[in-house]
């Protein structure tokens, strides 16, 4: 089994930090993600904000795996069909649009990820009810975490409630543990079967981001190496937070004055603490 860091609280702190910075740009982009706009100008606005306002570094910037060619941009932004990884530029987003912004900084050396979906004026019946379906998918599984639980716990009752509600689960990207290292163990899978995987601990930090599509499940890759749309050409939703394993049971890290609130799905959990 792959090891799993377990954050100091000195590093918790560090991931409280980078975490709340990652959420303040997507309340700073809000306004600005508006009929007209070119998803290559929010990569740069953000990209000002997190630079000159906050002191953080963009960590999509030139990141390459092995395998990719280096990122071009500072944001994600996935429009309609884009499952994951859209690469800003001149598109411009038009009413009926919608679009993910996801949002990752460097602070201090620690990693704060996360992203929303935004409408473009007013949505399609089905764009709405599945980011809302998405949105609860992605609060489903938050509310699965604490020591003694498992991954499979948060993957299966993500699943359960995607295809409960119609929709199919993408299985070939999954939520990380996040630190100072971008993506590290352990993955999170968006599928699976309780009391698998691995066990939860106090002080694991990693991300919960279920992408579900309006259609079936399968991808596509495009050209830029990067993009990830619908084979389908199905819409596609995706929502993301940080979390840290507490003692008792979680914490949303990438929480600012603009997050949304849990969806009533999620009856106020008492083991939720507010960064």
């Amino acid at each position: 089994m792959s090891t799993i860091s377990i954050k100091t609280p000195e590093e918790i702190e560090g991931m409280r930090l980078a975490g709340r910075l990652a959420s303040e740009v997507l309340d700073y982009i809000t306004p600005f993600v508006k009929n007209g706009v070119t998803t290559g100008e929010l990569d740069r606005l953000c990209h000002e904000y997190m630079v000159n306002v906050q002191g953080t570094v963009p960590a999509p910037l030139n990141y390459c795996p092995p395998g990719y060619t280096p990122y071009p941009k500072a944001i994600c932004t996935s429009v309609n069909d884009v499952i994951c990884h859209g690469i800003p530029g001149d598109k411009v987003l038009k009413n009926g649009d919608v679009v993910n912004l996801d949002i990752t900084v460097i602070k201090d050396g620690y990693h704060g990820d996360n992203s929303r979906m935004f409408f473009i004026g007013e949505p399609s019946i089905l764009a709405r009810r599945l980011s809302e379906v998405t949105y609860e998918c992605m609060w489903l599984g938050i509310s699965k975490v604490r020591p003694g639980a498992h991954l499979g716990d948060i993957g299966h009752v993500i699943q359960q409630h995607a295809e409960k509600n119609g929709y199919s689960v993408v299985r070939e990207f999954c939520g990380h543990g996040i630190g100072k290292v971008f993506h590290e163990e352990p993955q999170v899978l968006h599928y699976g079967r309780p009391g698998t995987l691995e066990k939860l601990e106090a002080g694991m930090i990693f991300t919960i981001e279920p992408m579900i599509n309006a259609g079936r499940r399968d991808i596509r890759e495009m050209g830029d190496g990067w993009t990830i749309k619908t084979k389908d050409r199905s819409l596609s939703a995706q929502w993301e937070h940080t979390i840290l394993v507490t003692e008792t049971g979680y914490e949303v890290l990438t929480q600012s004055a603009g997050t949304p609130p849990p969806p009533a799905i999620i009856n106020a959990p008492a083991q939720a603490v507010a960064a």
